[in-house]
């Protein structure tokens, strides 16, 4: 089974406009509403994508309690813990000539919530998976992430974090199977401007050495790059589309990556999966579906 966790899941009310005018009233021309966060996203592609996985997370008031029942309808397999205080987010996505997002803070998670997460984490086993990906609220430690891969150590559990600066370096040392930083967040790690497929590469090893296994470089319009764990370098470009949409397509090319690595095993593939699930996201308003994914899978 795939595990995500998923600390500060929202519902995401997508809001479109012609033109957005500030100090003014605006109506908007659609909206949607859709169930967010970087593991719920990851879940939902996955599904998508033909695989169970199980969500895990925490969520609060009766917005939680709208956003668990609302996987439940959609299928997706949920383990959330409900927390006292505070209220699950509902962030606003703008979409007019500009993208402007709004998001809210989230519900407190304390000492006695993290354990209820441990007590579920701690039945996970070397032939599952877990996903770890997005921030940790301020109201948790920032090692977090440290501490959930320091319980799970040495039980051969494969573990992807998707995850920016100190929040991924720190648990390298724990040699999750896949990290995927973006080609700026690579750069600010090592405090410089990657220009070249060169640079990227070099960057991606001095991660490798760290600890990380397998390391997937995003680079959005010029594809991505993967350094797989056995040395070897693999580059793709990017599918050609209009992009409509910016939320979720990280998350999309992870769920992609780990979907052709357990069914085929096979890096290439892997890596040729995820770039046309991210790209069919960014390609759709909504997080990617089937027949995008395996359209632009084609081209690759």
């Amino acid at each position: 089974m795939i595990y995500t966790v998923t600390f500060n899941p929202a519902i995401d009310y997508v809001v479109h406009f012609p033109q957005l005018r500030p100090g003014e009233i605006n109506r908007n021309e659609s909206e949607e509403f859709q169930f967010g966060g970087k593991g719920i996203n990851v879940s939902n592609v996955l599904r998508t994508l033909g695989f169970d996985t199980v969500a895990l997370g925490f969520v609060a008031g009766f917005i939680g309690e709208g956003f668990e029942k609302g996987l439940t309808q959609m299928g997706l397999k949920n383990d959330l813990i409900h927390v006292r205080e505070g209220m699950t987010r509902i962030n606003v996505k703008v979409k007019a000539a500009e993208e402007t997002e709004i998001n809210g803070i989230g519900p407190v998670i304390t000492e006695a919530d993290m354990e209820s997460l441990y007590e579920k984490l701690d039945k996970i086993g070397p032939e599952d998976l877990l996903v770890l990906s997005g921030s940790i609220p301020k109201c948790l430690p920032g090692d977090t992430y440290e501490r959930i891969m320091a319980r799970l150590d040495g039980r051969g559990i494969p573990i992807a974090v998707d995850a920016t600066r100190d929040l991924l370096v720190n648990v390298l040392k724990y040699h999750p199977f896949l990290i995927k930083p973006n080609n700026h967040e690579l750069g600010e790690i090592f405090g410089r401007v990657l220009k070249t497929d060169e640079e990227i590469a070099d960057c991606a090893r001095k991660l490798q050495e760290m600890g990380g296994r397998n390391i997937l470089v995003s680079m959005a319009g010029d594809g991505a790059l993967l350094l797989d764990e056995n040395g070897q370098v693999h580059r793709i470009g990017c599918p050609k589309g209009k992009v409509l949409n910016s939320v979720g397509a990280g998350d999309s090319m992870v769920a992609g990556f780990l979907a052709g690595w357990l069914g085929k095993g096979d890096y290439d593939y892997a890596l040729k999966l995820g770039t046309a699930t991210g790209s069919a996201t960014a390609f759709s308003i909504g997080l990617a579906e089937k027949p995008l994914i395996d359209k632009l899978l084609e081209t690759l």
